[in-house]
Protein backbone atom coordinates (compact mmCIF):
# COMPACT_ATOMS: atom_id res chain seq x y z
CA UNK A 1 0.00 0.00 0.00
CA UNK A 2 1.16 3.53 -0.36
CA UNK A 3 1.96 6.15 2.18
CA UNK A 4 -0.30 8.86 1.55
CA UNK A 5 2.66 11.27 2.64
CA UNK A 6 5.01 10.25 -0.25
CA UNK A 7 2.26 9.77 -2.17
CA UNK A 8 1.39 13.67 -1.75
CA UNK A 9 5.24 14.61 -1.90
CA UNK A 10 5.95 13.27 -5.13
CA UNK A 11 2.17 14.78 -6.62
CA UNK A 12 4.12 18.20 -5.21
CA UNK A 13 7.18 17.58 -7.32
CA UNK A 14 5.72 16.37 -10.34
CA UNK A 15 3.96 20.06 -10.31
CA UNK A 16 6.75 21.59 -9.80
CA UNK A 17 8.68 20.52 -12.29
CA UNK A 18 6.20 20.64 -14.55
CA UNK A 19 5.81 24.21 -13.62
CA UNK A 20 9.76 24.53 -13.75
CA UNK A 21 9.20 23.26 -17.52
CA UNK A 22 7.71 25.74 -18.86
CA UNK A 23 9.33 28.36 -17.42
CA UNK A 24 12.79 27.50 -17.83
CA UNK A 25 12.75 25.04 -20.64
CA UNK A 26 13.46 27.72 -23.14
CA UNK A 27 15.59 29.83 -21.83
CA UNK A 28 17.45 27.13 -20.93
CA UNK A 29 17.57 25.85 -24.94
CA UNK A 30 18.18 29.66 -25.79
CA UNK A 31 21.20 29.68 -23.15
CA UNK A 32 23.37 26.47 -25.01
CA UNK A 33 21.95 27.59 -28.33
CA UNK A 34 23.51 30.66 -28.39
CA UNK A 35 26.86 29.53 -26.43
CA UNK A 36 27.37 26.31 -28.39
CA UNK A 37 25.71 26.95 -31.65
CA UNK A 38 24.20 23.99 -31.95
CA UNK A 39 20.48 23.22 -31.69
CA UNK A 40 20.81 19.93 -31.10
CA UNK A 41 23.43 19.78 -28.67
CA UNK A 42 21.33 22.87 -26.84
CA UNK A 43 18.12 20.79 -26.81
CA UNK A 44 19.43 17.40 -26.07
CA UNK A 45 21.75 18.80 -22.79
CA UNK A 46 18.44 20.63 -21.39
CA UNK A 47 16.57 17.11 -21.80
CA UNK A 48 18.93 15.50 -19.62
CA UNK A 49 19.57 18.09 -16.96
CA UNK A 50 15.61 17.82 -16.58
CA UNK A 51 15.48 14.02 -16.78
CA UNK A 52 18.60 14.17 -13.99
CA UNK A 53 16.25 16.71 -12.22
CA UNK A 54 13.64 14.32 -11.72
CA UNK A 55 15.97 11.72 -10.36
CA UNK A 56 18.26 14.33 -7.72
CA UNK A 57 15.30 16.88 -6.84
CA UNK A 58 13.22 13.55 -5.66
CA UNK A 59 15.88 12.75 -3.05
CA UNK A 60 17.70 15.97 -2.58
CA UNK A 61 14.33 18.55 -2.70
CA UNK A 62 14.29 21.27 -5.30
CA UNK A 63 17.37 23.59 -5.67
CA UNK A 64 16.63 27.61 -4.50
CA UNK A 65 17.24 28.54 -8.24
CA UNK A 66 16.15 25.56 -10.32
CA UNK A 67 16.93 27.43 -13.78
CA UNK A 68 20.25 28.30 -12.48
CA UNK A 69 20.86 24.39 -11.04
CA UNK A 70 19.34 23.31 -15.14
CA UNK A 71 21.60 25.74 -17.02
CA UNK A 72 24.53 24.88 -15.06
CA UNK A 73 23.69 20.49 -15.10
CA UNK A 74 22.54 21.42 -18.91
CA UNK A 75 26.10 23.33 -19.96
CA UNK A 76 28.26 20.16 -18.32
CA UNK A 77 25.93 17.81 -20.54
CA UNK A 78 26.58 20.01 -23.45
CA UNK A 79 30.43 20.54 -23.02
CA UNK A 80 30.26 16.67 -22.18
CA UNK A 81 29.19 15.96 -25.63
CA UNK A 82 31.77 18.14 -27.03
CA UNK A 83 34.25 16.29 -25.43
CA UNK A 84 32.83 13.04 -26.51
CA UNK A 85 32.55 13.79 -30.61
CA UNK A 86 35.21 16.29 -31.03
CA UNK A 87 38.73 14.26 -29.74
CA UNK A 88 41.18 16.35 -31.68
CA UNK A 89 43.53 18.77 -29.62
CA UNK A 90 41.76 21.46 -31.58
CA UNK A 91 38.04 20.89 -30.68
CA UNK A 92 39.76 20.24 -26.93
CA UNK A 93 40.45 23.69 -27.01
CA UNK A 94 37.32 24.87 -27.98
CA UNK A 95 35.34 22.70 -24.95
CA UNK A 96 37.45 24.55 -22.96
CA UNK A 97 36.33 27.71 -24.35
CA UNK A 98 33.18 27.24 -24.03
CA UNK A 99 33.62 25.90 -20.54
CA UNK A 100 35.18 29.74 -19.42
CA UNK A 101 31.96 31.08 -21.84
CA UNK A 102 29.43 29.82 -19.20
CA UNK A 103 31.21 31.82 -16.43
CA UNK A 104 31.15 34.72 -18.06
CA UNK A 105 28.84 37.32 -18.54
CA UNK A 106 26.21 36.85 -21.68
CA UNK A 107 27.16 38.85 -24.87
CA UNK A 108 25.52 42.13 -25.55
CA UNK A 109 21.58 41.00 -26.48
CA UNK A 110 21.47 43.39 -29.48
CA UNK A 111 18.11 44.04 -31.16
CA UNK A 112 16.23 41.13 -28.99
CA UNK A 113 17.05 41.32 -25.56
CA UNK A 114 14.32 38.70 -24.12
CA UNK A 115 16.17 35.44 -24.23
CA UNK A 116 12.96 33.17 -25.82
CA UNK A 117 12.23 35.62 -27.65
CA UNK A 118 16.43 36.17 -29.66
CA UNK A 119 15.97 31.92 -29.82
CA UNK A 120 12.37 32.77 -31.54
CA UNK A 121 13.28 35.01 -34.06
CA UNK A 122 16.75 32.81 -34.56
CA UNK A 123 14.13 29.82 -35.39
CA UNK A 124 12.04 31.85 -38.00
CA UNK A 125 15.45 32.01 -40.24
CA UNK A 126 14.35 32.83 -44.01
CA UNK A 127 16.20 29.85 -45.21
CA UNK A 128 13.86 27.12 -43.43
CA UNK A 129 10.57 26.83 -44.97
CA UNK A 130 7.42 28.43 -43.28
CA UNK A 131 5.97 25.69 -42.17
CA UNK A 132 9.56 24.19 -40.64
CA UNK A 133 10.58 27.41 -39.11
CA UNK A 134 6.83 27.20 -36.75
CA UNK A 135 6.88 23.87 -35.84
CA UNK A 136 10.71 24.21 -34.98
CA UNK A 137 10.00 27.32 -32.86
CA UNK A 138 7.05 26.01 -31.54
CA UNK A 139 9.14 22.85 -30.01
CA UNK A 140 12.10 25.10 -28.96
CA UNK A 141 10.25 28.25 -27.31
CA UNK A 142 6.69 27.05 -27.11
CA UNK A 143 8.21 24.41 -25.39
CA UNK A 144 5.12 22.48 -26.59
CA UNK A 145 5.26 18.53 -27.83
CA UNK A 146 5.11 17.44 -31.17
CA UNK A 147 1.75 15.94 -30.59
CA UNK A 148 0.59 19.18 -29.60
CA UNK A 149 1.97 20.77 -32.44
CA UNK A 150 0.71 18.32 -35.27
CA UNK A 151 -3.04 18.59 -33.37
CA UNK A 152 -2.02 22.55 -33.96
CA UNK A 153 -1.11 21.79 -37.80
CA UNK A 154 -4.10 19.33 -38.21
CA UNK A 155 -1.32 16.91 -39.63
CA UNK A 156 0.05 13.14 -37.99
CA UNK A 157 2.30 13.45 -35.69
CA UNK A 158 4.97 11.34 -37.17
CA UNK A 159 5.05 14.07 -40.04
CA UNK A 160 5.58 16.78 -37.61
CA UNK A 161 8.11 15.29 -36.14
CA UNK A 162 9.67 14.55 -39.18
CA UNK A 163 9.47 18.07 -40.34
CA UNK A 164 10.85 19.15 -36.83
CA UNK A 165 14.22 16.96 -37.56
CA UNK A 166 14.57 18.27 -40.92
CA UNK A 167 14.35 21.83 -39.94
CA UNK A 168 17.15 21.13 -37.85
CA UNK A 169 18.86 19.15 -40.02
CA UNK A 170 18.66 21.89 -42.53
CA UNK A 171 20.07 24.79 -40.25
CA UNK A 172 23.26 22.24 -39.39
CA UNK A 173 23.62 21.11 -42.78
CA UNK A 174 23.75 25.02 -44.17
CA UNK A 175 25.75 26.17 -41.21
CA UNK A 176 23.10 28.75 -40.21
CA UNK A 177 23.87 30.74 -36.91
CA UNK A 178 22.62 30.49 -33.86
CA UNK A 179 23.65 33.82 -33.32
CA UNK A 180 21.57 37.35 -32.52
CA UNK A 181 19.59 38.59 -35.53
CA UNK A 182 20.37 42.32 -36.50
CA UNK A 183 18.07 45.32 -36.08
CA UNK A 184 17.67 44.48 -40.45
CA UNK A 185 17.58 41.17 -39.89
CA UNK A 186 14.07 41.02 -38.00
CA UNK A 187 10.94 42.24 -40.10
CA UNK A 188 11.96 39.27 -43.20
CA UNK A 189 11.38 36.89 -40.01
CA UNK A 190 8.13 38.68 -38.62
CA UNK A 191 5.72 36.69 -39.90
CA UNK A 192 6.79 33.32 -38.95
CA UNK A 193 7.51 34.50 -35.31
CA UNK A 194 3.92 35.80 -35.34
CA UNK A 195 2.45 32.75 -36.68
CA UNK A 196 4.23 30.64 -33.67
CA UNK A 197 2.98 33.05 -31.03
CA UNK A 198 -0.50 32.68 -32.76
CA UNK A 199 -0.21 28.77 -32.67
CA UNK A 200 1.55 28.74 -29.06
CA UNK A 201 -1.88 31.51 -28.00
CA UNK A 202 -4.08 28.80 -29.48
CA UNK A 203 -2.81 25.61 -27.98
CA UNK A 204 -2.87 27.44 -24.33
CA UNK A 205 -6.27 27.98 -24.68
CA UNK A 206 -7.63 24.79 -26.67
CA UNK A 207 -4.78 22.63 -25.28
CA UNK A 208 -4.92 19.18 -27.35
CA UNK A 209 -4.53 16.19 -25.22
CA UNK A 210 -7.66 14.82 -23.06
CA UNK A 211 -5.85 14.41 -19.92
CA UNK A 212 -4.37 17.91 -20.12
CA UNK A 213 -5.80 21.50 -18.47
CA UNK A 214 -8.77 22.60 -21.15
CA UNK A 215 -7.14 26.06 -20.89
CA UNK A 216 -3.40 26.42 -19.92
CA UNK A 217 -2.86 29.89 -19.14
CA UNK A 218 0.88 29.54 -19.13
CA UNK A 219 0.79 29.23 -22.70
CA UNK A 220 -1.61 32.34 -23.29
CA UNK A 221 0.38 34.32 -20.86
CA UNK A 222 3.63 33.57 -22.64
CA UNK A 223 2.45 34.13 -25.87
CA UNK A 224 1.52 37.33 -24.91
CA UNK A 225 4.35 38.36 -23.00
CA UNK A 226 6.69 37.56 -26.41
CA UNK A 227 3.99 39.36 -28.64
CA UNK A 228 4.11 42.36 -26.09
CA UNK A 229 8.00 42.08 -26.82
CA UNK A 230 7.50 42.14 -30.92
CA UNK A 231 4.91 44.42 -30.67
CA UNK A 232 7.83 46.77 -28.81
CA UNK A 233 10.72 45.92 -31.20
CA UNK A 234 7.99 46.86 -34.08
CA UNK A 235 5.96 49.31 -33.15
CA UNK A 236 5.02 49.74 -36.81
CA UNK A 237 4.14 46.81 -37.64
CA UNK A 238 0.30 46.45 -37.77
CA UNK A 239 -0.27 42.89 -37.59
CA UNK A 240 1.73 42.12 -34.51
CA UNK A 241 -0.32 45.03 -33.09
CA UNK A 242 -3.33 42.88 -34.68
CA UNK A 243 -2.26 39.72 -33.30
CA UNK A 244 -1.71 41.32 -29.72
CA UNK A 245 -5.21 42.83 -29.86
CA UNK A 246 -6.72 39.20 -30.81
CA UNK A 247 -4.64 37.90 -28.15
CA UNK A 248 -6.07 40.31 -26.11
CA UNK A 249 -9.82 40.10 -26.66
CA UNK A 250 -9.38 36.24 -26.65
CA UNK A 251 -7.63 35.96 -23.09
CA UNK A 252 -10.03 38.26 -21.47
CA UNK A 253 -13.20 35.67 -22.04
CA UNK A 254 -11.54 33.17 -20.53
CA UNK A 255 -12.57 32.96 -17.05
CA UNK A 256 -15.98 32.26 -18.50
CA UNK A 257 -15.08 30.30 -21.14
CA UNK A 258 -14.87 26.86 -19.09
CA UNK A 259 -17.87 25.61 -16.24
CA UNK A 260 -16.67 24.51 -12.60
CA UNK A 261 -18.05 20.42 -14.25
CA UNK A 262 -15.07 21.19 -16.27
CA UNK A 263 -17.61 21.86 -19.56
CA UNK A 264 -16.68 23.97 -22.49
CA UNK A 265 -19.25 27.17 -22.17
CA UNK A 266 -20.23 29.08 -25.97
CA UNK A 267 -19.52 32.34 -26.75
CA UNK A 268 -23.49 32.86 -26.82
CA UNK A 269 -23.93 31.39 -23.31
CA UNK A 270 -20.78 32.94 -21.47
CA UNK A 271 -21.42 35.36 -18.15
CA UNK A 272 -19.92 38.39 -20.32
CA UNK A 273 -19.76 40.03 -16.46
CA UNK A 274 -16.70 37.59 -15.97
CA UNK A 275 -14.63 38.94 -19.34
CA UNK A 276 -11.86 41.27 -18.15
CA UNK A 277 -12.98 44.77 -19.09
CA UNK A 278 -9.28 45.62 -18.90
CA UNK A 279 -7.99 42.96 -21.33
CA UNK A 280 -10.96 44.22 -23.47
CA UNK A 281 -10.45 47.47 -23.42
CA UNK A 282 -6.78 47.15 -24.37
CA UNK A 283 -7.73 45.20 -27.26
CA UNK A 284 -10.46 47.36 -28.43
CA UNK A 285 -7.94 50.11 -28.32
CA UNK A 286 -5.62 48.41 -30.25
CA UNK A 287 -8.20 47.80 -33.20
CA UNK A 288 -9.30 51.21 -33.46
CA UNK A 289 -5.43 52.73 -33.50
CA UNK A 290 -5.52 49.85 -36.76
CA UNK A 291 -8.34 50.97 -38.32
CA UNK A 292 -7.32 54.84 -37.75
CA UNK A 293 -3.95 54.33 -39.76
CA UNK A 294 -5.95 53.79 -42.66
CA UNK A 295 -3.41 51.31 -44.00
CA UNK A 296 -4.85 47.73 -45.33
CA UNK A 297 -5.33 44.99 -42.38
CA UNK A 298 -3.69 42.10 -42.28
CA UNK A 299 -4.93 38.36 -41.46
CA UNK A 300 -4.69 39.33 -37.48
CA UNK A 301 -6.04 42.54 -37.76
CA UNK A 302 -9.23 41.33 -39.22
CA UNK A 303 -9.41 38.59 -36.87
CA UNK A 304 -8.78 41.09 -33.94
CA UNK A 305 -11.83 43.24 -35.34
CA UNK A 306 -14.07 40.16 -35.62
CA UNK A 307 -13.01 39.75 -31.43
CA UNK A 308 -14.01 43.49 -31.15
CA UNK A 309 -17.88 42.98 -32.44
CA UNK A 310 -18.30 39.77 -30.40
CA UNK A 311 -16.79 41.69 -27.19
CA UNK A 312 -18.47 44.98 -27.96
CA UNK A 313 -21.83 43.05 -27.62
CA UNK A 314 -23.45 43.50 -23.86
CA UNK A 315 -25.58 40.68 -24.80
CA UNK A 316 -24.62 37.68 -27.17
CA UNK A 317 -28.32 38.73 -29.23
CA UNK A 318 -26.94 42.43 -29.52
CA UNK A 319 -24.19 40.66 -32.17
CA UNK A 320 -23.88 42.31 -35.07
CA UNK A 321 -23.88 39.62 -37.51
CA UNK A 322 -23.88 41.32 -40.52
CA UNK A 323 -20.61 42.93 -39.75
CA UNK A 324 -18.85 39.82 -38.56
CA UNK A 325 -19.86 38.44 -41.73
CA UNK A 326 -18.40 41.73 -43.55
CA UNK A 327 -14.98 41.01 -41.82
CA UNK A 328 -14.60 36.93 -42.95
CA UNK A 329 -15.53 38.67 -46.66
CA UNK A 330 -12.77 40.24 -46.01
CA UNK A 331 -10.60 37.89 -43.88
CA UNK A 332 -11.41 35.48 -46.92
CA UNK A 333 -9.81 37.72 -49.22
CA UNK A 334 -6.39 37.55 -47.43
CA UNK A 335 -6.89 33.83 -46.21
CA UNK A 336 -8.89 31.74 -48.80
CA UNK A 337 -8.94 28.57 -46.30
CA UNK A 338 -11.80 26.42 -45.60
CA UNK A 339 -11.39 27.25 -41.84
CA UNK A 340 -12.19 30.89 -43.05
CA UNK A 341 -15.32 29.57 -44.84
CA UNK A 342 -16.66 27.30 -42.22
CA UNK A 343 -16.05 30.19 -39.33
CA UNK A 344 -18.44 32.51 -42.11
CA UNK A 345 -21.04 29.66 -42.36
CA UNK A 346 -21.47 30.39 -38.88
CA UNK A 347 -22.27 33.78 -39.37
CA UNK A 348 -24.37 33.22 -42.23
CA UNK A 349 -26.45 30.72 -39.88
CA UNK A 350 -27.35 33.99 -37.59
CA UNK A 351 -28.22 35.99 -40.44
CA UNK A 352 -29.73 33.34 -43.04
CA UNK A 353 -30.66 30.46 -41.11
CA UNK A 354 -29.06 27.15 -40.06
CA UNK A 355 -30.48 25.38 -43.79
CA UNK A 356 -28.23 28.37 -46.11
CA UNK A 357 -25.31 27.95 -43.93
CA UNK A 358 -25.40 24.07 -43.61
CA UNK A 359 -25.29 24.45 -47.69
CA UNK A 360 -22.09 26.24 -47.39
CA UNK A 361 -20.89 24.05 -44.59
CA UNK A 362 -21.16 20.31 -46.74
CA UNK A 363 -19.09 22.22 -49.15
CA UNK A 364 -16.37 21.94 -46.83
CA UNK A 365 -16.50 18.16 -46.25
CA UNK A 366 -13.42 16.90 -48.17
CA UNK A 367 -10.65 19.46 -46.99
CA UNK A 368 -11.97 19.50 -43.27
CA UNK A 369 -12.87 16.04 -42.96
CA UNK A 370 -10.23 15.18 -40.46
CA UNK A 371 -10.97 18.60 -38.35
CA UNK A 372 -13.18 18.17 -35.42
CA UNK A 373 -14.87 22.02 -35.58
CA UNK A 374 -16.02 21.37 -39.06
CA UNK A 375 -18.40 17.89 -37.71
CA UNK A 376 -19.39 20.15 -34.53
CA UNK A 377 -20.39 23.33 -36.68
CA UNK A 378 -22.30 20.92 -38.69
CA UNK A 379 -23.89 18.69 -35.78
CA UNK A 380 -25.05 22.50 -34.54
CA UNK A 381 -26.60 23.09 -37.91
CA UNK A 382 -28.40 19.68 -38.26
CA UNK A 383 -29.84 20.33 -34.45
CA UNK A 384 -31.34 23.28 -34.98
CA UNK A 385 -32.90 21.87 -38.43
CA UNK A 386 -34.48 18.99 -36.25
CA UNK A 387 -32.51 16.19 -38.17
CA UNK A 388 -31.40 14.62 -35.01
CA UNK A 389 -30.33 11.36 -36.49
CA UNK A 390 -27.84 13.11 -38.84
CA UNK A 391 -26.54 15.61 -35.60
CA UNK A 392 -26.03 12.42 -33.73
CA UNK A 393 -23.38 10.86 -36.29
CA UNK A 394 -22.32 14.60 -36.87
CA UNK A 395 -21.99 14.71 -32.99
CA UNK A 396 -20.02 11.69 -32.43
CA UNK A 397 -17.49 12.40 -35.46
CA UNK A 398 -16.81 15.77 -33.65
CA UNK A 399 -16.05 13.91 -29.83
CA UNK A 400 -14.00 11.58 -31.94
CA UNK A 401 -11.40 14.24 -33.66
CA UNK A 402 -11.85 16.58 -30.52
CA UNK A 403 -8.70 16.60 -28.13
CA UNK A 404 -10.00 19.05 -25.64
CA UNK A 405 -11.58 17.81 -22.77
CA UNK A 406 -13.95 20.82 -22.05
CA UNK A 407 -15.05 20.69 -25.88
CA UNK A 408 -15.53 16.80 -25.11
CA UNK A 409 -17.61 17.17 -22.26
CA UNK A 410 -20.00 19.95 -24.12
CA UNK A 411 -20.02 17.93 -27.44
CA UNK A 412 -21.22 15.09 -25.37
CA UNK A 413 -23.83 16.75 -23.29
CA UNK A 414 -25.24 18.12 -26.64
CA UNK A 415 -25.25 14.89 -28.12
CA UNK A 416 -27.39 13.04 -25.58
CA UNK A 417 -29.65 15.62 -25.47
CA UNK A 418 -30.29 14.43 -28.98
CA UNK A 419 -30.61 11.03 -27.69
CA UNK A 420 -33.10 11.95 -24.80
CA UNK A 421 -35.18 14.23 -27.01
CA UNK A 422 -35.83 11.06 -29.29
CA UNK A 423 -35.46 12.89 -32.23
CA UNK A 424 -35.53 11.41 -35.68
Amino acid sequence: MTDETDLGAATGLDEVLARVHREEWARVVATLARRFGDLDVAEDATAEAFAIAVERWRTHGVPPNPGAWLTTTAGNKALDRVRRERRRDAKQGQAHMLTDQLSEPPEPAGAVEDERLRLLFTCAHPALAMEARVALTLRMVGGLTVAEIAHAFLVQETTMAQRVTRAKAKIKAAGIPWCVPAAADLPARTDGVLTVLYLVFNEGYLASGADTDPVRAELTGEAIRLTRLVRELLPHDGEAAGLLALMLLTEARRAARVSADGELVTLDQQDRGAWDRTLVAEGHALVRERLASGRPPGRYQVLAAINAVHTDAADARDTDWSQVAALYDQLARLDPSPVVALNRAIAVAELDGPHVALAQVDALAAPLAGYHAFHATRADLLRRLGRSAEAREAYDRAIELAGNSAEMAYLTRRRDQLASAGGR
